[in-house]
């Protein structure tokens, strides 16, 4: 426990400035597209920052693909947080709609990424960070705020549905 402590209090600061300087301006993007508010926004990049800290061994190299997508999910689960505590604070279920998507850009040579691409979001963000990335389902458990099997059902819905939509292209 001593050392996650001390990874977390002392970040490669390489590596930490370098995530910082390439993304700050997408993830203030993303959060300020949830939540329409600066100081919201900036909360929830906060956040996310002390997540990313939390999880920067992991991130093999800050340039990829595979980072830009799970700071981006990261991010949107962290403004998504923001308006659902202000929700419950104030009762109000309207605000929890279904949020503006955050958008992947996917090569549209390949049949998988155009079936990727067509996947309600919340499926392709499991899919990217458990299969992609290569978080654990328990991992995915604690960075997603559900329990393990709850993520494990929709890591099944969510490969159900590509293989529906992957059998549609071949149809076509």
């Amino acid at each position: 426990m001593l050392k996650r402590i001390h990874r977390i209090d002392k970040p490669p600061e390489d590596k930490f400035i370098r995530v910082y300087n390439t993304y700050r301006k997408l993830m203030y993007s993303i959060a300020y597209s949830i939540l329409q508010n600066q100081q919201d926004a900036e909360d929830a990049v906060h956040q996310a920052f002390v997540s990313i800290i939390e999880n920067l061994d992991k991130l093999r190299d800050v340039d990829s693909d595979k980072t830009r997508a799970y700071i981006a999910v990261t991010t949107r689960r962290k403004a998504l947080d923001i308006v659902r505590y202000r929700a419950r604070i104030s009762g109000d279920i309207e605000e929890m709609s279904e949020q503006p998507a955050v958008t992947m850009d996917f090569d549209t040579d390949n049949r998988l990424a155009l079936a990727m691409g067509r996947l309600p979001e919340r499926y392709r963000q499991v899919l990217l960070l458990k299969f992609d990335i290569g978080y654990s389902t328990k991992e995915l458990s604690k960075l997603l705020g559900m329990s393990e099997d709850s993520v494990q059902k929709l890591i099944w819905r969510a490969k159900d549905r590509l293989k529906v939509l992957l059998e549609e292209a071949d149809n076509e």
